[in-house]
């Protein structure tokens, strides 16, 4: 007799003989996997944590007499490495290139959301948003080439894109995950980046009869002091049940989640540079604008804010199963999603005043100023701001589906799936400016003109500042609140969707079964902007003048840590300060024209809030697609082969609604448009535009299995990803500044087409005694890109835009003719470009050493992405590229853990180098962030069976998110959030 040491891996796949053993919570569409399949691996997570011989043996009852007539050695592996394990063995009789995470993975921390979780996988990296992983990248791309779906449907966004927000699904309430990096022809159209597959659990393919678990956690934020107002403390709270009945024919589940977290950040902004003067005074100088050779950049300013709020997230999970015969399975599930968050940004603003300032001791970077001093001129509108912020935003995701699967013959398959993904967001941007008066108690208070300050930026780290009203900041005799105003954005976004697909095996020796199907979709999305402001921020107005504060709305904040050197200033109590500044109530947002050009009767209205008409709209998209795909499962010269081939095909029908301005022309379908407060403008005639286009998308996924314990994979196709939903929405507009320049943009366009590329994988896998290592080289050609062109020089009046030819200035009653500007548009860019690279992936679970160490392991991964892909900005001043967002050279994720006797414990760490996105608190500029570590910790204990406790460490070096504009001489933004301690216990029955 001896005793064998088996393989680990080998865990999941004893006793089927090709090793397709699979948990029942393995991240796989149920219309991939087999009824023989998921027998087996029933029948073999049915024992004990899944016993393995070294050896792969034919069924269960031959692994039961093995067992019986051999002392073999029986390694048992839970909690975190049987998750990894089973996430490998999704992956490893996976027919495409693909990464998976089981449902012990998901429901373990440190993952507060499905972005945390996913980013542990190759290839894919995260974009924080207020210290929380949200938008995640794949392979190189940003989240708008990111397609996602759960339980195989579309999922619409609260974000007014494609890209979902997964810090909105909680990790609880989701039982398995795949990201799909080559497509086939049966999955829903749309990522080119990849497509995420979310699935809540099915409750008939549980082992237990009836099962409950309970999570409960408490959670601290090491900043939240540093932060008048914010909270320290917030809380998590989970429970789940699944249930069979009626003898295993019916199953229920449902889930809830609650996350009530404070928001905590302490940032620096640089403003970007859209400003130009001469600033150095060399002649000859032709380094400058085109406009102006001569000038030097200078930046808008910049901000300097304490961050606080809570963010409060409930998810809901229902699902009920009903198999009447043992052929027919008839399943309806729900999921819902309530985030709601409300937030205060808090601190100063400082604005230079454009090239009408008085600049001193300029220092340059190239020929953009990146320090001096900034004096205030009569022409200039040079000051500081003191800032009271307050932001509100009300997300809902629903998800609701039923799926009918019929096997109809022992050959032939239908499946016929209804669904419905909503979402509304409801975004409330709020603004209490306040200005310094030289004497606030005076009974006609004046703007301090008198303003200087000095700056100079010190790259990746905080700058070095001063003023000369740095002790008014916080003196309630010189600060003043002059400027209020609420800006809100409401989303809502609907598809509804209708799919009818067939399996048909075949007895064939090439091809194994064809599968073809179709679906239909009808999405609609709507935008709505409002507006209410009142008073000034670059001066007092006469008509809406500024609200003397006194002590009981206001507190001095200091600045702590890092910060401290910045000059206090003063917190106002919103409420308070709208209370006293409207003693009839504070008047609500309307979407109004204002006093635009072709306005009847402006009702008293004297600034022209046009755009909040113009942008708001709809955008209507129909889709009807139809595939073919056929399975193989063959053998040539003695070498397996399996694998799919097919084509999608897809038509897609998209157009927005608009409003043109035709002058008022009937004859060209002019109306009297109404606003909501009853204002009518005659000047615009409603459309609807939009285009019609049909898609082929051919894909083939071979894996050829070299040894019993390596494969290597080809996959090629051509994929698509449709532009975002809202840059399809008609918003023309144009808007005059304080000095007269005209400014516009139809940055949407309803004509966009979609991203196309042609994609290729090559890959190879091993899987040894203890784990598996895989590498895989990936190629996208993309054809295009879309672009947002800046026209400067815009004749605005001569392309059909109603403007004004002069504005009169507030302060001095005079008239100041106005100029032609900036026009941006978006177009599909001609240029396109590759995107190739590199993935690794290290698995190792050591369950072979003597017993104190058998729990460690180690999991880690690499990818190197590059693209000769680039985008021209500006944003910094001097024209330079940048690389494709989303894109980081190298990407590093790695998790050492170690289990012993109840106790569990690891260390994860995820690593990307620099990237382009858009930056933190500042949309729509994109920029580029410096690279960033990101450590969390966790350890438990299993007290009982049932009772665990655990604790944790998110962000455990409070490692803090930097941009900067195209070069890092040029600073972006610096935002510090802190490290988020959790402690709490799990409860199982």
């Amino acid at each position: 007799m001896f005793n064998c040491k088996p393989s680990v891996l080998s865990l999941a796949l004893a006793a089927a003989g090709v090793g397709l053993a699979f948990s029942s919570d393995i991240a796989f569409a149920a219309d991939e996997i087999n009824t023989e399949k998921n027998q087996v691996a029933d029948a073999v997570n049915n024992k004990n944590n899944t016993s393995i011989a070294s050896n792969a043996i034919a069924d269960n009852a031959e692994a039961n007499s093995v067992a019986e007539d051999t002392d073999i050695e029986v390694i048992s592996v839970t909690g975190y490495s049987r998750s990894l394990i089973d996430s490998l063995n999704s992956k490893r009789y996976g027919d495409t290139v693909s990464e998976q995470l089981s449902a012990d993975d998901l429901g373990a921390l440190p993952d507060v959301s499905m972005a945390d979780a996913l980013t542990r996988l190759p290839g894919i990296s995260a974009v924080r948003t207020g210290g929380q992983a949200a938008e995640i990248n794949i392979r190189g791309m940003s989240g708008g080439f990111v397609f996602s779906t759960l339980n195989g449907r579309e999922q619409v966004s609260t974000s007014g894109s494609r890209s979902i927000e997964f810090d909105q699904y909680p990790s609880e309430l989701i039982s398995s995950a795949a990201v799909y990096k080559s497509p086939k022809a049966s999955l829903i159209e749309g990522g080119v980046a990849g497509t995420v597959e979310l699935t809540t659990v099915s409750p008939l393919s549980k082992d237990k009869q009836h099962s409950f678990t309970a999570n409960v956690r408490g959670m601290y934020n090491d900043r939240a002091d540093e932060v008048f107002g914010a909270e320290d403390f917030g809380s998590r709270l989970s429970f789940s049940y699944q249930g069979k009945f009626l003898e295993d024919t019916l199953g229920v589940a449902v889930g809830y989640a609650r996350l009530e977290q404070p928001s905590v950040a302490t940032q620096f902004i640089g403003l970007a540079y859209n400003d130009s003067k001469d600033v150095d005074g060399i002649d000859g100088d032709i380094n400058g604008p085109e406009d102006n050779p001569a000038n030097e950049y200078i930046s808008e300013g910049f901000e300097v804010q304490h961050l606080g709020g809570v963010e409060i997230r409930n998810g809901y999970m229902a699902a009920i199963e009903w198999a009447p015969v043992d052929n027919f399975v008839l399943k309806a599930d729900a999921f819902m999603s309530r985030f709601d968050s409300e937030s205060f940004a808090r601190g100063f603003r400082a604005k230079f005043g454009g090239r009408d300032a008085s600049v001193s001791n300029p220092s340059f970077d190239g020929n953009s100023v990146v320090g001096g001093t900034f004096n205030r001129t009569s022409k200039s509108y040079t000051r500081v701001e003191i800032v009271n912020d307050d932001n509100q935003d009300f997300d809902e995701v629903d998800s609701f589906g039923v799926n009918a699967d019929w096997q109809v013959t022992d050959r032939l398959n239908v499946n016929v799936d209804v669904s419905l993904s909503a979402a509304k967001s409801d975004f409330r941007n709020g603004l209490l400016w306040s200005n310094v008066a030289v004497d606030a108690n005076a009974d006609t208070p004046i703007f301090d003109e008198n303003v200087s300050m000095s700056y100079l930026l010190n790259g990746l780290d905080l700058p070095d500042v001063g003023f000369n009203q740095a002790d008014a900041f916080a003196d309630i005799d010189r600060v003043m609140v002059s400027k209020y105003g609420i800006y809100p954005f409401e989303n809502e976004d609907e598809v509804k969707a209708y799919r009818l697909d067939f399996t048909y095996e075949l007895d064939n020796d090439f091809i194994s079964s064809v599968e073809f199907g179709a679906r239909y979709s009808d999405r609609t999305y709507s935008n709505d902007r409002s507006v209410f402001e009142y008073g000034n921020d670059g001066a007092f107005s006469k008509s809406e003048p500024p609200l003397q504060l006194t002590d009981d709305m206001t507190t001095v904040v200091d600045w702590e840590g890092d910060f401290s050197y910045f000059p206090s200033y003063l917190a106002i109590d919103l409420d308070k300060a709208l209370n006293a500044w409207f003693p009839d109530g504070t008047p609500q947002p309307v979407q109004t024209w204002g006093n635009a050009g072709g306005v009847i009767d402006s009702k008293g209205y004297t600034t022209n809030y046009s755009w909040s008409v113009l942008q708001s709209g709809e955008v209507y998209e129909e889709v009807i697609s139809g595939y073919v795909m056929a399975n193989i499962d063959t053998e040539i010269g003695g070498l397996p082969i399996t694998g799919n081939f097919g084509v999608r095909v897809v038509n897609t029908d998209q157009s927005a609604t608009m409003l043109q301005n035709v002058e008022g022309n009937p004859e060209l379908g002019a109306q009297n448009i109404t606003d909501d407060i009853g204002i009518i403008n005659q000047n615009y005639a409603p459309i609807v535009q939009g285009v019609d286009y049909t898609d082929y998308l051919p894909s083939i996924n071979l894996n050829f299995k070299v040894t019993d314990d390596s494969q290597v994979r080809f996959a090629a196709a051509k994929v698509m990803s449709r532009p975002p939903i809202n840059r399809l929405a008609g918003d023309i507009s144009a808007s005059v500044s304080d000095d007269g320049e005209i400014n516009g943009s139809s940055s949407n366009n309803p004509f966009l087409m979609p991203f196309y590329a042609d994609q290729y994988d090559l890959s190879y896998e091993y899987y040894f005694d203890e784990g598996a290592i895989v590498a895989a080289l990936f190629y996208k050609n993309i054809d295009s890109f879309i672009d947002t062109v800046a026209i400067e020089n815009f004749d605005f009046k001569g392309n059909g835009f109603n403007v004004p030819d002069y504005i009169i200035d507030e302060e001095s009653g005079e008239q100041i003719e106005t100029t032609n500007g900036t026009y941006t548009t978006a177009v599909n860019n001609a240029e396109g470009g590759y995107i190739r690279g590199l993935e690794l992936a290290y698995t190792h679970v050591f369950a072979s050493l003597p017993a104190g160490w058998s729990g460690l392991g180690f999991n880690a991964s690499y990818s190197y992405t590059e693209s000769e892909v680039e985008s021209i900005t500006n944003l910094g001043g001097d024209t330079s590229t940048q690389d494709l967002p989303g894109l980081s050279n190298n990407v590093v994720s790695a998790t050492l853990f170690y289990s012993y006797e109840g106790f569990e414990t690891r260390l994860s760490g995820r690593f990307r180098d620099d990237f382009v996105s858009e930056q933190v608190a500042i949309n729509e500029q994109v920029v580029n962030f410096d690279g960033e570590t990101v450590v969390d910790y966790q350890a438990s204990y299993q007290v009982t069976d049932g009772l665990g406790v655990l604790f944790q460490v998110n962000n455990l070096t409070d490692e803090p998110t930097k941009s900067y504009f195209g070069t890092e001489s040029k600073t972006g933004t610096i935002q510090y959030f802190g490290r988020e301690y959790y402690l709490g216990f799990t409860y199982a029955l």
